[in-house]
């Protein structure tokens, strides 16, 4: 592996050590430390598992916050790939490409859907439908101008964008970064009292994650989702689901609404739409609400590029078989029973919702950060959130066999770190 002529043509020389060590060093030399990676230093990586630099191997139970939901590179994923590669990968929106209808036809219908404006990131998918919200209310719901408002909840998670965090109530994601964008309120997640009671005839939309990642797997009450769809519906307002990490597969429907049978008025996916190759990222909804949007109002040089269409093609029709929804259905069920095993035993709480699970640890047992570099030094990758929550989302390729392994050395973990 050519890492040495890199670190030596460094701006600051790296210390003699292990491997991972010089990349650790390297990295917090020249990077911002707007991360806190647990020391690891991944070379390789296929289907659920990675490889570090020094050739040791973990199972990967975090997914890329599940930007990995079809493992690491998928065959089919890679081989739409690298076919675009030699063909044509930008071209910009200024022209037509012939990946970029095919891919939109088939993810509106996968949504049961008209039209999609795609995007690269997440956090650009909820910025665009932000837009797109205001402007349909100013011109079709009649709202006068500069007085839409948005409705939220507390505990979410939409990115980090300055106005996304102007809705944030996490203080690292917005300490200093004020001053804020208006036109937002938040209320609890899951109260739809006081959901109900935040909309007023000036509201244009309801933004909501049907299922919170970063909050730790936060699932609303049963009832939840069909009451803010309701209330949208009565009130006039746009049901916004930020799918991003929820959907494509990880609840074990495509879409976690699925589960109580809703359909917003507005799907926004990412993450798990490009592949883990590149970014990818979509808004998704009707005619009528798309229809706000003309030449000049929005758009991205790389959004809809040939090569994200192709990949993003490809992750749509793994998903039309039904086959990867099933498996996280059913390998959900072996999760949720092995982990719910685990309460009273270092375990206060357990979430699960197909492969996807928050688990609160003990907080006088140790923190979730701690828990993660146990479970690392057992050979598993997890990320801790919020103080002491483990969040796991294994891809969906992951075999039976290895979420057993994944949940023995969790049980392991709790027990005590490694010798």
């Amino acid at each position: 592996m050519a890492t040495d002529s890199r670190t030596t043509a460094s701006p600051a020389p790296v210390a003699a050590g292990t491997e991972t060590e010089r990349h650790i060093r390297l990295a917090e030399q020249v990077t911002a430390h707007n991360y806190h990676p647990l020391p690891v230093v991944i070379g390789s990586a296929e289907g659920s598992w990675v490889t570090d630099v020094e050739g040791r191997r973990y199972l990967d139970c975090l997914a890329g916050y599940s930007a990995l939901n079809f493992g690491h590179g998928h065959p089919t994923l890679l081989a739409a790939a690298q076919a675009q590669l030699e063909r044509a990968t930008l071209t910009s929106r200024a022209f037509h490409n012939d990946r970029l209808g095919p891919f939109c036809r088939d993810l509106a219908a996968l949504a049961g859907m008209e039209t999609v404006l795609p995007m690269n990131t997440g956090a650009e998918a909820v910025e665009t439908a932000i837009k797109v919200a205001r402007k349909w209310g100013y011109e079709v719901k009649g709202v006068p101008a500069g007085q839409a408002n948005i409705v939220v909840a507390d505990g979410n998670f939409h990115g980090r964008t300055t106005t996304i965090v102007s809705f944030s109530d996490d203080p690292d994601a917005r300490r200093g970064f004020g001053p804020f964008t208006p036109g937002f309120r938040s209320v609890p997640y899951g109260d739809a009292a006081a959901l109900e009671a935040a909309v007023d005839d000036r509201t244009v939309a309801v933004l909501l994650e049907p299922i919170q990642g970063e909050a730790g797997v936060n699932i609303p009450p049963h009832g939840y989702l069909p009451a803010v769809r309701a209330l949208c519906t009565r009130r006039r307002a746009l049901f916004i689901a930020d799918e991003i990490q929820s959907g494509l597969g990880r609840t074990g429907t495509t879409f976690a609404c699925e589960v109580e049978g809703v359909v917003p008025d507005m799907y926004l996916l990412g993450k798990a739409l490009g592949g883990g190759i590149v970014p990818v990222s979509a808004v998704v909804s009707s005619r009528q609400v798309m229809g706000v949007v003309r030449p000049g109002n929005h758009g991205s040089t790389f959004g809809g590029n040939p090569l994200a269409a192709a990949v993003g093609h490809a992750v749509v029709g793994l998903l039309q078989t039904g086959e990867y929804q099933a498996r996280a259905a059913k390998l959900g069920g072996v999760l949720r029973e092995r982990m719910e095993a685990l309460t009273g035993r270092g375990v206060v709480a357990v979430r699960v919702r197909g492969l996807w699970a928050g688990i609160d640890i003990d907080p006088q047992l140790m923190s979730g950060r701690q828990m993660c570099e146990r479970l690392l030094a057992r050979g598993v990758l997890a990320k801790d959130t919020h103080g002491s929550t483990v969040r796991l989302a294994p891809p969906l390729v992951t075999e039976e066999a290895e979420l057993h392994l994944m949940a023995d050395q969790f049980t392991a973990a709790l027990a005590g770190p490694t010798d």
